[in-house]
């Protein structure tokens, strides 16, 4: 009876995980009407790694830090590229695009992960991949032009850069016994430190300090950053990994229906059917089935 009320609330964590991280791709478009890119992306993971060392120390958990050239790597990869690539590309990209194009993570993992990993993809993973160049394709629409070409490109890059970090995480700890926590916490500042270097290299707007930044920020750096994550460790630990997946194949379908919604981000009906496509592609590489699991 003990893991009933944790299912149920596993079940109430996935829909919230969900529309945090959908909505963020919304607040990180509208951030840059106030912040340069990669000043936003440096002070949000600041923020989130501040956040996630107090909870460790709250906590009592180890904050010795991990091995500290893999997660330097990691650090490098799944924080300061791929955040850094994603605000660069809402620049010139929709929110709705960018997220579902940044959500292309698992396809390119899936590749990265054979000579990294040494697993192979089976039939079900080279069947995504398939959908997935079909719907790269009709999202970019080569026969009417390239159009956004260039935030397309820079999304793409850091879905393949969130792809190396998720495949060198998975090597660290199959090798070394690391608390997730501590790990995330350590690589999510060596990523921002490198972020905020870069800021101050890189010719940016000069921030409008105000109300609406600070908001940006608070909810990126805290709830999209911290909270979110601490929720969807619930989720992972409580729920069947098929419905953990299915779960977050809602994070670029939400994301795309917002920026719709909010941000008037109308596909059209080549990008509507590359959208269907890539959501096919991400669960078949997931392994997600609507069929009933056996007992």
């Amino acid at each position: 009876m003990a893991a009933d009320p944790a299912r149920r609330a596993a079940f109430v964590a996935l829909p919230i995980t969900v529309l945090i991280w959908a909505l963020s791709w919304i607040v990180m478009k509208q951030a840059l009407r106030w912040i340069g890119p990669f000043d936003f992306a440096a002070l949000r993971y600041l923020l989130g790694s501040a956040v996630l060392f107090a909870a460790l120390a709250l906590t009592r958990q180890p904050l010795r830090p991990p091995p500290w050239l893999p997660t330097l790597a990691v650090g490098l990869c799944q924080t300061a590229a791929f955040q850094g690539l994603g605000q660069w590309a809402l620049l010139d990209g929709g929110a709705g695009r960018v997220a579902l194009l940044s959500y292309t993570m698992p396809f390119w993992a899936v590749l990265l992960a054979w000579p990294i990993l040494g697993e192979r993809p089976g039939r079900r993973q080279v069947a995504g991949l398939l959908f997935a160049g079909a719907g790269l394709l009709c999202i970019l629409e080569p026969w009417h032009g390239l159009g956004q070409a260039r935030s397309t490109v820079i999304a793409l890059a850091g879905g393949v850069a969130w792809a190396l970090g998720t495949v060198l995480s998975k090597r660290l700890l199959r090798r070394a016994s690391v608390p997730v926590l501590t790990f995330t916490a350590w690589q999510m500042l060596a990523g921002a430190l490198v972020l905020a270097a870069f800021a101050c290299w890189v010719p940016q707007r000069p921030p409008q300090w105000g109300l609406p930044l600070f908001g940006a920020l608070l909810y990126s750096g805290v709830l999209a950053s911290s909270v979110a994550w601490a929720l969807w460790l619930v989720v992972l630990r409580h729920l069947p990994t098929t419905v953990a997946s299915l779960g977050s194949l809602g994070v670029p379908v939400t994301g795309v229906l917002l920026a719709w919604l909010l941000l008037g981000e109308q596909p059209d009906a080549w990008e509507g059917l590359g959208i269907a496509l890539i959501l096919a592609g991400l669960a078949a590489v997931s392994g997600v089935s609507l069929a009933r699991p056996r007992a």
